[in-house]
């Protein structure tokens, strides 16, 4: 008789996420997850973004190929990070657009309690050797509230509840941000990258 396959804890969770209806948002609007099955590291955004949410693939948009462009200049192509890497946020599901018409929405302080023990389950389950929170609500989570400017470029031992993993900070790749064009950002950038690659070679089997 065949053995069944053991469901991992991981697994189990993303399942959960995923049926995940907790607040009141668009029609159609539902939880993204990563499919990253054995990740030793993990990315935190800030929430989803209408691509993602259509397609139900985090950083998949925009964003996104910014984002796969800065990790492979540290030696991660897209297929191998997604694999490595545990893609995660804030919030899960995809806000709605900026009441401004550029960008998104930033999620509630409701939102984001609402959806916190999504965040920790993760941690908890993965207990990633590095982290990469990416844009201010996810930095804002594992470090200081300090100006990017001192942040980015820049590594820290953090204690995340379940464990120590090294955070290295990236500013939000988004189009609608202007931090990464102002003077000297963008080595600071460049300085994170190449932190992050070296960081993730260690990982890598």
């Amino acid at each position: 008789m065949a053995v069944a396959s053991k469901i991992s804890p991981l697994d189990l969770h993303r399942a959960a996420l995923l049926r995940c209806r907790r607040c009141s948002l668009a029609a159609g609007v539902r939880p993204v997850a990563s499919r990253a099955r054995n990740p030793r590291a993990m990315l935190i955004g800030q929430a989803p973004g209408k691509v993602e949410s259509e397609g139900g693939v985090p950083f998949s948009g925009r964003a996104g190929r910014t984002l796969f462009r800065w990790l492979e200049r540290g030696g991660l192509d897209e297929e191998t990070a997604r694999e490595l890497i545990y893609i995660s946020a804030i919030t899960r599901c995809f806000p709605g657009p900026h009441p401004s018409g550029r960008g998104d929405r930033v999620p509630t302080r409701e939102e984001q309690s609402r959806c916190g023990d999504w965040l920790e389950s993760e941690l908890r389950i993965i207990r990633p050797a590095v982290i990469i929170p990416v844009g201010r609500l996810a930095i804002e989570r594992f470090l200081p509230k300090l100006p990017l400017d001192k942040l980015i470029g820049t590594k820290h031992v953090v204690d995340y509840g379940a464990g120590d993993a090294v955070a290295i900070p990236l500013p939000h790749p988004s189009g609608a941000s202007s931090w990464v064009h102002q003077p000297g950002n963008a080595a600071l950038v460049e300085k994170a990258i190449q932190m992050i690659g070296s960081e993730l070679a260690r990982l890598r089997p």
